[in-house]
Parts: structure tokens; sequence; C-alpha cells
């Protein structure tokens, strides 16, 4: 299986601008720039896109594990924040945490915490970023 996405981009680092698309059409020509990634003019980021592909890989792999242990989730909710900091001459993905919210009928605390942080730990997108992931998990 292989997923694209391609990126455009013109001129110079600090006054240039890209745009970033997927094959699945989800992003189309979608506007990043250094004001988008650094300041807060709209559009996307690395960061944000990662985020994104952290947090959804994140509950998809925790929906398999609960499954497999014979439970239906009502609803995962997962905030992925990726941090970037400096690192030399430029900067690093040093950090993301992951906030989970989950409503599980009959799940009890001790299941609970072992595939939330099995889902963490194993989900492609963990797997792939080999940052400091941290989890914040609450069963409501």
């Amino acid at each position: 299986m292989i997923r694209k996405a391609r990126a455009v981009w013109h001129g110079t680092g600090r006054d240039g601008s890209g745009r970033v698309s997927t094959d699945s059409g989800v992003l189309s020509e979608t506007r990043y720039s250094f004001k988008t990634r650094f300041e807060d003019d709209r559009g996307t980021n690395p960061e944000e896109l990662i985020a994104a592909a952290h947090a959804s890989c994140f509950t998809m792999a925790l929906a398999f594990s609960l499954q497999r242990e014979g439970f239906t989730p009502t609803e995962l909710d997962a905030e992925a924040a990726v941090a970037m900091e400096p690192d030399g001459r430029g900067f690093r993905i040093s950090r993301s945490a992951l906030t989970l919210r989950v409503k599980v009928p009959g799940l009890d605390e001790a299941s609970f915490a072992r595939l939330a942080i099995d889902a963490k730990d194993n989900c492609v997108v963990s797997r792939l970023l080999r940052a400091d992931i941290a989890l914040y998990a609450r069963l409501i």
C-alpha cells in the first residue's frame, strides 16, 4: 500500500509559499508557508499534518485493539499536539502529546490503560516518529 501527497514550493523559505495536495483529494492545493508554520496565517503546516496523522492512526489502532478484546467503543476522541523546537541551525519535532477521551461500555481502567499505551507505542505513526510521545488518557 502506498499513499501519496505532493508539495510544491515557490520562493525563499521566509517569503515563499507552497501548496500541498493528496491523491485522495482531501487536501487540494492547500496553502502552506512560513506564516502558516510559525505565525497564525491561514493554511496548514507539516507539524499540523503530522498531528492529524498521529491522532487518526492512534484512534484506529486503539479501535482495533478494543475490538480484539471484545469491546465496541462508542467514541474515541484523540488530540495530538506536535511540538517543534530549535535544534542547532534548524528545528526538530521533539514531542507528540496525545490526549484521549473514550467511551467504551464495560471497559475497566486496567484494560483501558494497557490498550491505550499499546496503541500509543505501536500505531504506525508512533513507530515512524520515534519521538517522545506523551499520552493523557481518560475513560469517561
